[in-house]
This record gives structure tokens, sequence and C-alpha cells, in this order.
């Protein structure tokens, strides 16, 4: 309720390395960018903030990057772009509804898509430029997205609660997701496994016995 987001390391006996203070409500989401030294958060009070982990601290709360204000319902859903690193998608509440995409370096919203219906959670595709979206009243469905068109490509139904949170498997082809109805469903959504393996298949003159480290 305080608004506040403390970085914990467990590792060592004074445990709370950095503190960021922005939110005036509920933090309802947070993500780090790939590289670890950005931060971006989302709020009950319709804020996302984005913050510099260089100028963090422990003893003062932090002061955000940028403050994008553009949402007009609460931040949940967060997901930075694997193939541009500057790049945040972010989804707005039931009375937004938006997909908002931010370039983080100078703070712009370089694009809003309204998608109808409450945005929970957003991943991207690792292996296509595609952003997966899920979703609340009505439908509760996951779609996708061909970026950067924001054409719609497919919708996904089955769950009858709202889809609170996505995750990828590591392949990247199959996407599990988890609703109020406490249910999880996996899909099939970025591609054939087989054919990602073969694009990051490793090439000929592979080292004697590689096979072997993949035995599990």
């Amino acid at each position: 309720m305080d608004g506040r987001i403390i970085n914990n390391d467990v590792r060592v006996r004074d445990h709370i390395v950095e503190t960021y203070r922005g939110h005036t409500q509920e933090v309802c989401g947070l993500k780090w960018s790939a590289s670890g030294k950005q931060l971006a958060s989302g709020g009950n009070d319709n804020l996302v903030h984005i913050w510099d982990r260089s100028v963090a601290s422990s003893n003062s709360p932090t002061q955000y990057l940028h403050r994008l204000e553009d949402h007009t319902s609460a931040v949940k859903a967060l997901a930075w772009c694997p193939f541009q690193s500057n790049l945040l998608a972010s989804g707005g509440g039931g009375g937004d509804r938006t997909i908002k995409f931010w370039n983080t370096h100078t703070g712009a919203c370089l694009n809003s898509v309204d998608t109808g219906s409450q945005v929970c959670a957003l991943l991207w595709n690792k292996n296509e430029r595609e952003l997966l979206s899920s979703h609340g009243f009505t439908q509760n469905q996951l779609t996708l997205w061909k970026y950067p068109s924001m054409v719609k490509t497919a919708e996904l139904t089955g769950h009858t609660s709202r889809v609170l949170f996505l995750a990828q498997s590591p392949d990247g082809c199959t996407v599990a997701s988890a609703a109020g109805d406490e249910t999880l469903r996996f899909w099939n959504v970025f591609g054939d496994p087989n054919e990602a393996a073969k694009k990051s298949a490793p090439k000929k003159n592979q080292e004697p016995f590689a096979w072997a480290n993949r035995i599990r």
C-alpha cells in the first residue's frame, strides 16, 4: 500500500540494496530489462515508471528516470522487447484497454493500440516479431499481434476468468497461461518447436560427443 519498491539481495545480511519510491498506490507490475540495468514498474495509480539502477541507492529513495502518465487505468502488464533493448510494452486495465509502446531512453510513447478489453499480461515472442497479450472481461482471451503493424493474427479462448500470467518455454514456442479460473493452459502459439530447433541448431563441426551434454 505504500507504493515502494525494494530490491533485496538475499545473499547478504544487509539485504535491502535499493529502494524505489514514485507510485502513490499499489505496485501491480515489475519487470527488469534483459540487461538488468533498468526496471519498469506499473501501478494502481495508472503510472509506469522507468528506473535506472546505476543511480539507485539503499540509503534514500531513488528518483525515477521516466514517469509515463498516458494510461487511464492500473498497469499490471509489462514486457521488455527482446530484439530492441529500449522498447517497453505496457498494458492498461479495464478502464484503459490499451497496449502502449515506449522508448525508454526518451520516455516517448511510440504507439497505442485499443485492444477492447482489460490487458492482464504481455509476452514477446523470442523468435519472431510478435507480441502476445492476455485479457479479462469479456472473453478472457489471448491475442497474438504482429509487431510493429499490430495486426491481430490469432485469438485463443478457453479460460473462463481473466488471464493473469504468461510464461514462455525455453525454446520460445510454447506459452503457459495462468488464470483466475485456477487452470494452467499450454498453447503452441509461437510456432513449431521443431522449426525453432532447426533455426537455432548448431552448425557442422561440432565437438566430439557434444550430444552427450544434452542428455538429462
